[in-house]
């Protein structure tokens, strides 16, 4: 259940009247909703592409330059500055101005200074158009989360957030193999190429089909507009210009503001959300970084390093298809919660198995994949069902932005340790901790949204 709710509502009411978002939440999603996710996961995908096609392409940059790798690493946290300005203060602005245009303006942005930097000539000018690539991401990422969320029913809409959300660690998979095809043969700018045209193209069919918010078309009085998406949703609808449409988060004076999300009941609530964000983060950027420097210190194979990097992505995608529905029938909060306490015994496992055949490694890995690259993912899905509409862009942009905190700090965190003598068992034995103080929080979580509910 969510933090914040409102009076319940059933989409049948009086003559010429329809209720949001009873209309959706009381049938099963169809055509129209499918191809809202879709849209949305191709968005996400292409921006998972540009988040990780430079990390391949910067082996080829720093030998073309001649630049140190302390240059390269100031590029890259451009980049996540970037990020961290659009999920902020630009998401936001959906309240304003609508989600499909954050969308819009999002993907303009990142797929044009991806173009201009096909023709960058030195490091700061690449610096500044990865700044900018950054802010374009995290304006388009929570309004894409948060479109998906509102056009899914509430009964299966964990598991539509989760499914859109594979498609940024898809993005990953597919930097990796374009970096691998088309940097020996066209050099490294054919990455940057390929992964402005793509968004470009999608920004067309966007566009053309992705369809504004509901609930925005009803706060502004186009309701015409509103029941014109109403009928693509359920073509039973009757053809008709006599109805009225009442949405919980039409009133303005219903409206949830971010300062209201910072303050009294709902302060203690949010903070915890974003120590979640954070501490998962922290840990999935912290093994990402370190786990191959690990891997190769136990004398494994660069063929083994290689699918190691690959497992923990392909864990968390796997582990989407089991944990969304069980958030969605079983409660959001209690599937997470034990996705988060499983990671504990999956770490355990794997300070175990340090040693032992590569495959052994590997299926350990692929475990430690399904809790904090999977954490990571359901953790935004559970931000979607934690706020209501009005305030979901903003609510999981801030989340998403205040985690990059940890994000940043967890390879630090992790390179400390080894800096002061950890051995590799304490290393994993000591993540445990904060997979445990996770799912913790969650489960807390679940019990004050569960007492709210009561009240």
């Amino acid at each position: 259940m969510p933090e914040y709710t409102s009076p319940p509502a059933t989409a049948a009411g009086p003559p010429g009247l329809l209720r949001l978002p009873a209309l959706i939440d009381e049938r099963r999603p169809g055509r129209f909703q499918f191809a809202v996710a879709l849209l949305c996961g191709l968005v996400m995908l292409l921006d998972g592409f540009d988040t990780q096609a430079i990390n391949y392409m910067a082996p080829a940059i720093t030998r073309d330059w001649g630049i140190s790798t302390g240059t390269m690493s100031t590029i890259f946290s451009a980049a996540l500055v970037g990020l961290m300005i659009g999920y902020l203060l630009l998401a936001p602005l959906s309240d304003k101005f609508g989600h499909k245009r954050l969308v819009l303006a999002g993907v303009a942005v990142f797929s044009l200074s991806t173009l201009l930097s096909v023709w960058v000539r030195n490091p700061d000018q690449l610096l500044v158009l990865r700044l900018v690539t950054g802010i374009g991401l995290g304006m388009a990422t929570p309004s894409t989360i948060a479109l998906t969320a509102e056009y899914s029913p509430k009964r299966a809409r964990a598991s539509f957030v989760l499914a859109i959300y594979c498609g940024f660690s898809l993005g990953f998979v597919a930097a990796n193999y374009a970096a691998d095809w088309l940097i020996p043969m066209h050099g490294w700018r054919s990455v940057f190429l390929a992964g402005a045209i793509l968004p470009l193209i999608l920004l067309g069919l966007l566009t053309w089909r992705l369809p504004e918010s509901l609930a925005f078309h009803v706060r502004r009085g186009e309701t015409a507009k509103a029941y014109a998406l109403c009928r693509r949703i359920d073509r039973r609808l009757p053809d008709t210009t006599a109805v009225r449409i009442e949405a919980a988060s039409a009133d303005p004076r219903k409206r949830v503001k971010l300062s209201e999300l910072l303050s009294g009941r709902q302060l203690f609530g949010t903070v915890l959300l974003w120590v979640v964000f954070a501490v998962n983060l922290a840990m999935f950027y912290g093994l990402q970084s370190w786990m191959p420097t690990v891997l190769h210190e136990r004398g494994y194979s660069a063929g083994t390093l290689a699918t190691a990097s690959s497992m923990t992505t392909i864990g968390g995608i796997a582990i989407a298809f089991l944990v969304g529905p069980a958030m969605d029938r079983l409660g959001a909060y209690g599937a997470l919660a034990t996705l988060y306490l499983s990671g504990c015994g999956f770490l355990a496992l794997m300070s175990a198995v340090l040693g032992a055949p590569a495959w052994l490694v590997l299926v350990a890995i692929f475990l430690i994949g399904c809790s904090v690259s999977g954490g990571q993912k359901s953790v935004i899905a559970l931000a979607a069902v934690f706020y209501p509409e009005e305030v979901r862009s903003t609510g999981v942009g801030w989340a998403l932005g205040i985690g990059r905190v940890g994000g940043i700090l967890g390879p630090l965190i992790v390179g400390g340790m080894l800096s002061a003598g950890w051995s590799h068992q304490q290393l994993f034995l000591t993540l445990a901790i904060p997979s445990a103080f996770c799912g913790l929080i969650v489960l807390y979580l679940g019990l004050r949204a569960k007492k709210s509910t009561r009240t």
